[in-house]
């Protein structure tokens, strides 16, 4: 049972502003290595990031960039099965390949949380996030801490494994099937509730600012990948997704109400993820 668990951080809501990678590796089962390192990401860092992985700007000055730790990456994660919690992490890492014009590796891809929605009836729908699958099975971890954060993943996958009397092999093929089988609404279009079978089923999304494409066009392609879409920043939002904008220019200033009613939420303790248009569109290629 070979594998890695990688997490990462950012710096702001571009997810191509790593930060901070972890990755752990499994040798039969096994934790056998770790590597993590802080990762200058070229970017600024929006306080809304620091207070929740405690990274600031002084942190990466003189640690190495993305390119610089190409090699470490490709040695641990090329020709590799590779598990992370929700494909946010996935998403990153191909969104910064792209910025730095790295060529993508040959990686087997397993999104452990659509292991947990299979594994366990109480996580199908919601509450499948790392923190909450820890309490469960009683995994003790420094949350956001991106090495911390990869081993949970491995653990949550080891567990999972075990409890549910399965391999590796079998979840690479069964995430991809829906999670009761025998109750599909796979290719059933629900508009605007969350697609039962999609890879973010319990996350509520609110879109605000200049989007490219249609808005009515950006709010079905997230109900077909499990968002719940919404019409305002609520205390039930997971996500927010903004227009493209230039995040280096506004430095914080000129955002949205919705933008800015979902940064005082996560100073309050909510847990919203900021992303942009261009991110959310990378989320569904790769769900």
């Amino acid at each position: 049972m070979n594998f890695v668990s990688i997490d990462v951080e950012t710096a702001n809501a571009d997810m191509s502003s790593i930060c901070q990678i972890g990755i752990a590796k499994y040798i039969d089962g096994e934790l056998v290595d770790q590597w993590e390192s802080l990762i200058d990401p070229e970017d600024y860092f929006d306080a809304i990031n620091v207070d929740i992985h405690g990274i600031n700007k002084k942190h990466v000055i003189g640690k190495p960039k993305l390119p610089g730790v190409i090699k470490v990456l490709q040695a641990y994660l090329d020709n590799s099965i590779c598990v992370s919690h929700t494909h946010f992490d996935r998403v990153s890492l191909h969104q910064a390949f792209k910025k730095y014009s790295i060529g993508p590796f040959e990686i087997s891809w397993l999104d452990s949380a659509k292991v947990v929605r299979r594994v366990w009836p109480e996580f199908s729908r919601k509450g499948y996030g790392l923190s909450n699958v820890c309490k469960k099975i009683g995994y003790e971890f420094e949350h956001h801490n991106a090495l911390e954060d990869a081993k949970a993943a491995g653990y949550i996958l080891l567990t999972a494994i075990s409890e549910s009397g399965t391999n590796l092999e079998y979840w690479l093929t069964r995430v991809k099937q829906p999670i009761n089988p025998q109750n599909s609404s796979v290719g059933r279009f629900i508009r605007r509730e969350g697609n039962p079978e999609g890879a973010l089923f319990g996350d509520v999304v609110v879109f605000t600012g200049y989007l490219e494409m249609p808005r009515k066009d950006a709010a079905n392609l997230a109900a077909t990948i499990g968002f719940e879409v919404a019409a305002g920043v609520t205390r039930k939002t997971t996500v927010l997704i903004v227009g493209n904008q230039d995040y280096s220019k506004l430095a914080g200033e000129d955002k949205s109400n919705k933008h800015r009613k979902a940064e005082q939420l996560i100073l309050k303790g909510q847990k919203i993820r900021i992303i942009t248009e261009s991110d959310f569109v990378e989320l569904v290629n790769q769900a």
